[in-house]
């Protein structure tokens, strides 16, 4: 039974495997380019784990963010992952010892493999969760190693990250009929750059965002449910 679900949990995060790999050696190579050691791209991959975070983090360190700047900007960033949480209450209400570790995670992929079994089993969870932050680990690990003897020249590469969001963006705002949400993100931000400055703008535009968004939740929901 243990090789089946085994087998299963592989089975099913190899498309995650592809993707984690590719990206775990770029976070991996990026962060030994900023001078952070193997041990760094450990650390960050096994206790953090937080994918386009720890690119972000990446320009906060580098840039001597304060740690409350970290902080919010890594509760904006991924706030998506208490709603995840959230949805999996009742899911993982038995998984007993391995409760914490299923719930801190929850990345995009794994939560789409877990909501997609066919059944709940609290070892298939386990297991998923599992190879798919090894993959993650695994990436990060072969990149460090790879940008220590291997000469990457990384001008320009940092604009990725930059990239990566615009297709999110782009994405959401094809795919959803709403966007006010990403309306107010975009204005709020050009705002606050303009009154507090490229270096200073990023927790006032949070904050913007957040109360604007709070302020329209209702005028939100009743578009939603009128659609």
């Amino acid at each position: 039974m243990k090789k089946a679900k085994l087998k299963q949990a592989f089975l099913a995060t190899i498309p995650v495997m592809a993707g984690y790999l590719v990206l775990g050696v770029g976070f991996g190579v990026l962060l030994k380019t900023a001078g952070y050691g193997i041990w760094w791209a450990f650390a960050m991959s096994a206790f953090i784990y937080a994918g386009s975070m720890q690119y972000v983090l990446m320009s906060l360190l580098t840039s001597g963010a304060s740690l409350i700047t970290v902080a919010l900007t890594t509760l904006m960033v991924n706030a998506r992952h208490l709603f995840y949480g959230i949805s999996m209450i009742e899911p993982y209400r038995d998984a007993g010892p391995a409760k914490p570790y299923l719930f801190f995670s929850l990345t995009d992929e794994t939560y789409s493999l877990v909501c997609s079994a066919s059944e709940r089993d609290k070892t298939y969870y386990f297991l998923v969760s599992l190879f798919d932050q090894i993959y993650w680990v695994t990436g990060s690990i072969v990149g460090s190693l790879l940008g220590a003897v291997i000469p990457f020249n990384t001008e320009g590469i940092d604009f990725a990250l930059t990239a990566l969001f615009l297709t999110i963006f782009t994405e959401q705002w094809l795919s959803s009929k709403q966007h006010l949400p990403a309306l107010i993100g975009l204005i709020a931000s050009a705002l606050c750059v303009v009154v507090f400055g490229a270096d200073g703008f990023l927790i006032p535009a949070m904050l913007m965002i957040t109360a604007l968004l709070l302020a329209t939740k209702s005028r939100l929901q009743e578009v939603e449910n009128h659609d």
